[in-house]
């Protein structure tokens, strides 16, 4: 069995995959917080997982209070190198209908936390390349996985996140759906950015509830409405996952696995030993 384990982010019901064996949740302390909840570690497929409730078991914790520094960091020290992200999302487009699934190839950042979408600072200065913020390779093989098993689906596309916790104005809506952007949601764009700087190859499963509140003859969306449909989308959000993690590669060896290597500006000698500490799993190859 692969040292290296998968991670998936998203909702409570996630965990509950046929075949997910050898469960224990482990608590993980990290120096950006607590993450969002206890790791539920195990095994699916002859491969290592770890799981973690994005807003924690009982959905407590808003989208922007979500930790995604503590969160990544937590996957990291687990050994995680490849992590599958399952979100509701809005559809800004009438192609792309509720209980749709979109593997989203771009962001937008809407959001006002960029501090603390990065591992950097503290003495430590690094640019990750982010042009394709998704793992073109993760992402390819969770769409087969949904095409083999006739889920009807999306290849591309741009997640627009925005702040949240309030749904959109019908505004920001139609200048989202004008602008030619796919969804909208308020979760994925921190968690791309930490999975970046901490060499995972992340990729999102965006799963369709609702046309936001642009589309006049539709009921705008609600959170009756939202959770309906993430309950509807849940058994083919498992089944896509089960298919798909047997054809992860057993080593990360993707272009995403080495983005530090020509990332970090300050010289090595100036490394300030508490940073390094704080951010030993990350950095630690390169010690």
């Amino acid at each position: 069995m692969s040292e290296h384990v998968i991670g998936i982010i998203g909702g409570s019901g996630l965990y509950h995959i046929e075949g997910f064996t050898s469960q224990k949740w482990v608590k993980v302390k990290t120096p950006f917080g607590p993450p969002s909840d206890e790791l539920l570690t195990g095994e699916l497929h002859d491969r290592r997982v770890v799981f973690l409730p994005r807003h924690g078991r009982g959905h407590r914790i808003l989208p922007s209070e979500l930790n995604h520094r503590a969160n990544l960091w937590a996957m990291k020290k687990l050994g995680v190198a490849w992590v599958i992200s399952v979100s509701a999302v809005g559809s800004l487009q009438a192609a792309y209908k509720p209980c749709d699934i979109l593997f989203p190839d771009q962001f937008l950042d809407r959001t006002k936390q960029s501090a603390a979408h990065t591992f950097f600072g503290r003495g430590i200065v690094g640019h990750v390349p982010f042009g394709r913020p998704v793992s073109e390779e993760l992402r390819a093989i969770l769409h087969q996985s949904a095409r083999s098993l006739k889920v009807r689906c999306h290849n591309g596309g741009t997640y627009v996140n925005m702040e949240g916790p309030a749904f959109s104005t019908l505004a920001e809506s139609l200048t989202n759906r004008k602008a030619g952007y796919s969804v909208v949601g308020m979760t994925n764009l921190g968690e791309a950015k930490c999975a970046r700087e901490a060499e995972i190859a992340y990729a999102t499963m965006a799963m369709i509830t609702d046309y936001d509140c642009w589309k006049e003859d539709e009921a705008h969306v609600t959170v009756d409405v939202v959770i309906a449909n993430v309950a509807r989308n849940g058994a083919n959000a498992k089944r896509i996952i089960a298919d798909a993690i047997p054809k992860i590669p057993l080593e990360p060896t993707w272009d995403c696995h080495c983005v530090l290597k020509n990332a970090i500006m300050t010289e090595r000698s100036c490394w300030p030993a508490k940073t390094i500490k704080e951010l030993h799993p990350i950095l630690k190859k390169y010690l």
